[in-house]
């Protein structure tokens, strides 16, 4: 029997320091003398500081020192080292580098002093002056001028990826368009959301002396915004560690290193004694954003469905100092069967902070468009929505013409009907109803990435069989910790009590930032690799133990389970891993890996995952409420490395949706030039009494490509198609199409006769 962990439910090996308060946060770390910074944020979107008087400041007990664009010490001046690995193209944002205002909230000043208290209260006291400039923060402002963006590039361990432009144009779709016999085009329009992760972007800088530094910080990346740091303030590698142990939420925020980083160890290293810096909720505003989007879908069809034409066509927010881009239009090139499509992408530079990827970045919105229009096409067809996609799947993707390395969607879509009881749907809308409630059903596809990235990982067991594993991935709370103590433990037979994995440290092998839905298969493959190098020498050391039962058997012969080494056609002939370790009087034994994704063999196939999202939801025709009373997602993501944190994962991000749907939009006075509700009472999001029943099955998927664990990412892929799945529901409920997101009461009433 071997020992099993790999797709079982084990609880988070994390969470009893999560719930005990063991588990310490970026914010949370102390030091002997620590001083605390308190950021002051300019009060104009556009402009240049023209006075600052810190006089009244300097007037308190207990203040240190403040940090303007006038006295801050040098730094890095070439615009390259200020890029971290997932920098948009462009000239990066520098805090305090010169008097000119590029955005609201920008960081013009760094308050510091012995409590945060006297922090705070002192940078009331520092009288800035400005000199306002004309402002465009308005994406549909007929001034702005839209351009392509120029090409993304990403970073990581011995690689640079580009993110592509959008598909080239095949066929002839305005013309197929125009022939076909029935069609939608119609506009959709979603806003600015910000993450809103439960901690708030802190970091605290201990000062070790003689110039090293122990840095907390709040990141997804550990590695990136440790490279970030010592690029931009010219430290040394070895003089910075960098650590984020526990992240309490991120969604893509701290995928990029925030100004309080940058802040904090500037002045720890000017006044050479430990910092910390938390920022307010907001400030939190003040940083990136998941870019507001006006998108174009039109869709022709014979009619019988078939699909004759696509065009789908987005205009995005970007900055005016860095090109952020998303690939928003590019599911519409490859998800359903086309001869004739185009898609096209722009963005606007407005006087903004950069936009930052926000979970499934890109899919979020535009599959939104795309499944929102299948819908409206579905009626106008007079089909049933399921029956559309079918109708037009891809066998194969249509934008290149490669195979899937695997694609169950077709098996998402009938187990997710199944539980859902999707043939129960009168399709007339307004015809379904629970006493005086609307009720409408609405589904709609999901689709993202799978991933891999090069990335290290280092084991180490000792004679007591114990084995710690190790790689600076960081987890975000999507169970990283549990997942690659799953994968070694098993890989090596160990016992799970006795497997301890680290994470969150730059000083351990290089990975990359955990986001994009591929740490699971990037960091898992090595964690793999690694231990199965252990194997090798373990097996050497068994087979070479006195009296060993194996001393003929090969490595391909045995197995490892229960802390022993075994044959396989006979488990009671085993030597356990201490005993032979013990009888070769080795205290420890290690291994090193860096795995590199199989590129010749993934790239010649598309690999992703995909979903169906069915929705159910309650209207209140008289008042405009509406309650999105069931849920069911059906997932196609490989192998399922842990279902209880796969499931929390889905359920997270069905959540997520339902707010992209109903709630989340960060508001732009744009006379102003700021986001107004700017705190977690005006910024809504999904709370307990909005989330009822949410049911995740997961299809069976076998996939020998994208990875040798054979896993794709989840942590995108629940939330795309679920703010689609919702508004068509609302469709089916009131009979009202609403494409403006979210859908709030008042969209409800707005058109009732």
């Amino acid at each position: 029997m071997t020992t099993s962990y790999i797709g079982h439910p084990v609880c988070r090996v994390d969470g009893r320091a999560k719930v005990t308060g063991e588990a310490k946060y970026a914010g949370e770390y102390q030091a002997t003398d620590l001083a605390h910074g308190v950021v002051i944020s300019s009060q104009i979107a556009k402009g240049r500081i023209t006075r600052i008087d810190s006089s009244e400041a300097y007037r308190l007990e207990g203040m240190i020192h403040v940090f303007t664009h006038e006295n801050a010490p040098s730094t890095a001046w070439r615009d390259r080292s200020y890029r971290d690995d997932l920098a948009a193209p462009g000239s990066p944002f520098r805090p305090l580098k010169s008097d000119k205002i590029l955005f609201s909230g920008q960081p013009v000043a760094l308050v510091v002093a012995d409590t945060p208290e006297l922090a705070h209260y002192a940078a009331t006291l520092v009288d800035i002056g400005y000199e306002q400039e004309p402002h465009t923060t308005d994406l549909s402002d007929r001034r702005n001028q839209l351009r392509k963006p120029k090409i993304r590039k990403v970073s990581v361990p011995l690689l640079r990826v580009s993110l592509p432009p959008p598909p080239d144009p095949r066929g002839q779709p305005e013309k197929a368009l125009a022939e076909a016999a029935v069609k939608v085009d119609a506009e959709y329009h979603a806003p600015a959301e910000h993450h809103n992760p439960m901690e708030p972007f802190a970091t605290t800088v201990i000062w070790e002396g003689n110039g090293k530094l122990t840095v907390y910080d709040k990141t997804q990346g550990p590695r990136n915004n440790h490279r970030y740091v010592c690029k931009a303030l010219g430290l040394a590698a070895d003089d910075v560690r960098l650590l984020c142990p526990y992240v309490g939420g991120g969604f893509g925020i701290g995928l990029r290193p925030q100004y309080q980083l940058f802040l904090a160890v500037m002045a720890a290293r000017a006044l050479k004694r430990s910092v910390r810096i938390v920022l307010t909720r907001p400030q939190m505003f003040t940083l990136g954003y998941r870019p507001p989007t006006r998108q174009r879908v039109a869709l022709g069809a014979a009619k019988d469905g078939t699909l004759q034409a696509i065009l789908h066509d987005a205009v995005a927010a970007t900055s005016r100092f860095e090109d952020y881009s998303e690939p928003v239009v590019d599911w519409s090139a490859e998800l359903y069967r086309c001869e004739n499509v185009k898609v096209d992408y722009r963005v606007a530079p407005l006087d903004l902070t950069t936009p930052v990827d926000m979970r499934a970045p890109g899919a979020a919105w535009g599959l939104f468009a795309l499944e929102s229009a299948m819908d409206e096409l579905a009626d106008e067809l007079k089909i049933d929505p399921l029956e559309l996609r079918l109708k037009n799947y891809a066998e194969t993707d249509p934008s290149t013409g490669k195979r899937f390395s695997s694609k169950a969607l077709r098996e998402c879509y009938a187990q997710g009907a199944e539980r859902f009881g999707w043939s129960q749907r009168n399709p007339r809308p307004r015809s379904m109803q629970d006493g005086e409630m609307l009720v409408g059903w609405g589904m709609a596809t999901g689709v993202w990435d799978s991933k891999q990235t090069p990335t290290g990982a280092k084991a180490v067991l000792t004679a007591d069989g114990k084995l710690t594993v190790s790689s600076a991935t960081a987890d975000i709370g999507t169970g990283t910790y549990t997942i690659m103590t799953q994968v070694a433990a098993e890989t090596l037979g160990l016992p799970i009590e006795n497997v301890t994995f680290r994470l969150g440290d730059s000083s351990l092998p290089n990975a990359p930032a955990q986001g994009g839905s591929f740490t699971a298969a990037t960091v898992g493959t090595a964690v793999k690799r690694v231990c199965d190098k252990l194997r090798g020498k373990l097996f050497a050391l068994a087979r070479d133990a006195k009296d060993s039962p194996l001393a003929d058997a090969t490595l391909n012969q045995v197995i490892f389970s229960d802390g022993s080494v075994s044959l396989n056609s006979d488990p009671s002939r085993s030597v356990s891993i201490t005993t032979a370790m013990r009888q070769a009087q080795i205290g420890s034994i290690q291994a090193d890996a860096f795995v590199m994704p199989n590129v010749l063999k993934q790239n010649r196939y598309t690999r992703r995952s995909h979903s169906a999202v069915f929705a159910e939801v309650r209207v209140d025709d008289d008042l405009g409420t509406i309650r999105v009373s069931r849920v069911v997602s059906a997932i196609a993501a490989g192998r399922i490395l842990n279902p209880k944190t796969a499931r929390s994962q889905i359920i997270g991000a069905i959540v997520g949706g339902i707010g992209m749907a109903l709630e989340e939009e960060s508001v732009i006075d744009h006379k102003r030039g700021r986001f107004v509700n700017h705190d977690l009472a005006a910024y809504h999001v999904p709370v307990n009494a909005d989330i009822h029943e949410i049911d995740v099955t997961f299809v069976e998927e076998h996939d020998a490509i994208v990875n040798p664990l054979g896993v794709k990412g989840l942590g995108e892929l629940g939330i795309v198609g679920t703010a689609a799945a919702i508004a068509n529901a609302v469709f089916h409920a009131t009979g009202r199409r609403i494409r403006d997101l979210p859908i709030t009461l008042d969209k409800v009433m707005a058109d009732r006769p």
